[in-house]
């Protein structure tokens, strides 16, 4: 059980640097302020741990 969300930490950091950089394109591309490379990673976060709460939370304790 434990080794099903041993990769998480290394996804969690890979995710959250693809969508800085993402957001980071996408404001020099679009010439607005640091909106997207904040607003991209939030959510990649939140929809990160809304995923591994879902997981979680449903298990019945044996």
């Amino acid at each position: 059980m434990l080794l099903r969300y041993a990769g998480l930490g290394a996804q969690l950091l890979a995710a959250i640097g693809l969508s800085v950089f993402v957001g980071v394109k996408a404001d020099e591309w679009l010439g607005c302020s640091p909106l997207l490379t904040i607003l991209l990673p939030l959510l990649v976060l939140g929809s990160t741990f809304y995923k591994l709460i879902r997981e979680t939370g449903n298990k019945k304790l044996k």
